[in-house]
């Protein structure tokens, strides 16, 4: 395998993590690939430690966190026939890019990989959100691809700027449309930091408000349902007791967790509507 892969992150004041992340892409055992920075004008020396791993660092135009632009500028300065789109707060396992693009080169009709992730973090409420998004592995309405053809990628142009939630689905369904969609076994480890169940739910009521905008022009309505119904979570936790209550405090403390995201994400819905 020779085929270029141009790892594409978008950052912000980030700079302990995306030295971790960074670390991570040397470590990998697929050697053929770029890492392509876009900074929206960070306030800490995030751009100093991007440039000690890679040359391709640059700086959005506008300040303040445009997460899809800077993505799509990445991806418009990149040079590889893949793209791998990341963020800044994950670590990918070692195997990660190889096993991509061994998938993707093994079928002309894949579009694209979904890589699962699992949550890390500190904290009893990190180890609650670590549990939730252990049962979406594998649920094709919850998961979503970040391996793609560039040229795929800049057909369906990128990230749709428009979206500040659910802007990954959305990519996703449209490189999904191109082919079809398939896995890996590699994880990327999402790094969560310190979680509170207050910034959780505040971030959950925000973007909450932004969804409508994803659900309005997804035409993939059976997913997005998925994606928002409290009922297709619930029975998702539920479908696994075992696992859900091995550490019982946890399982219950998710579930709390959960059901106060819904909470006041409905009302973050309901007011941006």
């Amino acid at each position: 395998m020779n085929s270029l892969v141009s790892i594409i992150i978008p950052v912000r004041d980030r700079a302990e993590k995306i030295r971790r992340c960074l670390g991570c892409l040397k470590k990998q055992t697929y050697k053929d690939i770029e890492i392509v920075i876009v900074d929206g004008n960070s306030t800490d020396n995030t751009v100093a430690v991007a440039r000690e791993y890679t040359d391709k660092v640059f700086v959005f135009p506008e300040k303040g966190d445009h997460r899809s632009a800077q993505k799509n500028m990445a991806a418009e300065k990149a040079g590889g026939k893949y793209i791998l789109s990341i963020d800044s707060d994950m670590e990918l396992s070692e195997q990660v890019v190889e096993n991509c693009v061994k998938k993707m080169e093994s079928d002309p009709r894949i579009s694209g990989i979904i890589i699962p992730e699992e949550s890390f973090g500190e904290g009893f409420w990190a180890q609650c959100k670590k549990l939730e998004k252990s049962f979406y592995i594998g649920v094709d309405s919850m998961e979503a691809a970040r391996f793609m053809r560039r040229e795929d990628y800049l057909a369906v142009g990128g990230y749709n700027t428009e979206l500040t939630s659910g802007e990954d689905w959305d990519l996703s369904q449209k490189i999904g449309d191109l082919g079809r969609l398939e896995r890996i076994a590699d994880l990327i480890y999402h790094n969560e930091g310190r979680i509170s169940l207050f910034k959780t739910v505040k971030k959950k009521y925000y973007y909450a408000g932004e969804f409508a905008k994803y659900m309005r022009t997804s035409p993939h309505k059976e997913k997005v349902n998925n994606q928002t119904g409290i009922i297709f979570r619930y029975k998702l936790f539920l479908s696994n007791p075992k696992k859900l209550f091995r550490r019982p405090l946890v399982g219950l403390g998710m579930l709390f967790m959960k059901t106060c995201e819904f909470g006041f994400g409905g009302i973050g819905w309901l007011i941006k509507r």
